[in-house]
């Protein structure tokens, strides 16, 4: 199977007339096993919706300064239950098995203790798209600019309301596939409505990087949200929201149940198609 780079996803899904979906879950949560069979879920692959466009994969870490408490659960336990680096390429070729491409999110250190060549070497192998760095600006990321132009893998860098024009063009410039706007300022997590600062970023972008696709991410929790976004970004990018039926389940010791996902899969998917 080919590997489809990320940004084509999107521009796929914006030729059809609609925003692309990306959803994001940790490898190695409720189990490794049990996160590959979620990641095929979220794909559709079950039948139960059309599933999401594009996967961001995690990779849990121990000092996830980023992220909000429902990943940082998540992770947590996915961290206590054995999960390591390697089974981030086990779930991407589960990703791509479904149909969908992959991309993984990450904090640097993970990769740099990994090996940086190797990192890359092996997410291409496996089939992946690219990554997601939430953690490393341009301005240092000579290894992985070099890594990635050798194995032909997206680098999606993150912008945020507080960039300045400047950066953001630089960031474009820098990046491959597409770019990652946060809606809001810190960390992840649903949040009631989507940030009025959403709209004038994009436009921001729109204006200082032409062309570059945008998956705006940071707060969506369901349809209507979905909908709200997909009106003016290229993609939807929704984590949280997919992780809580997750917690759920395990919580109350039925970790394999996946129909809380499926439920709010089918919801943003629906979402993004109005």
């Amino acid at each position: 199977m080919s590997v489809t780079s990320s940004g084509a996803a999107i521009t796929a899904a914006r030729a059809s007339g609609r925003a692309a979906l990306i959803g994001y879950l940790p490898v190695g949560f409720p189990s490794v096993a049990g996160s590959l069979a979620a990641l095929a879920t979220l794909c559709g692959a079950d039948g139960s919706s059309d599933g999401v466009d594009l996967v961001e994969i995690g990779l849990p870490y121990s000092d996830p300064v980023m992220d909000g408490p429902v990943i940082q659960r998540a992770g947590t336990r996915a961290l206590a239950r054995g999960v390591r680096t390697a089974d981030v390429f086990a779930a991407v070729e589960a990703v791509r098995a479904a149909g969908k491409p992959a991309v993984v999110m990450t904090y640097w250190n993970l990769v740099d203790r990994y090996g940086v060549e190797a990192f890359a070497r092996d997410l291409a192998n496996a089939g992946g798209a690219g990554l997601i760095t939430p953690d490393l600006i341009p301005d240092e990321a000579d290894d992985w600019m070099a890594a990635s132009d050798t194995y032909g893998l997206d680098r999606i860098f993150l912008v945020s309301p507080s960039s300045t024009d400047d950066r953001i063009t630089m960031t474009a410039q820098a990046a491959r596939g597409w770019l990652y706007a946060t809606a809001v300022m810190g960390v992840t997590g649903t949040r009631a409505s989507s940030s009025d600062l959403a709209p004038r970023l994009v436009e921001r972008i729109r204006t200082t990087a032409p062309g570059m696709p945008i998956g705006v991410g940071l707060g969506v929790s369901n349809g209507d949200q979905a909908a709200e976004i997909g009106s003016f970004a290229d993609a939807v990018i929704v984590g949280s929201a997919l992780i809580k039926p997750l917690l759920a389940a395990d919580d109350a010791g039925t970790p394999d149940d996946l129909s809380g996902l499926r439920t709010v899969v089918a919801e943003l998917a629906e979402g993004v198609r109005r």
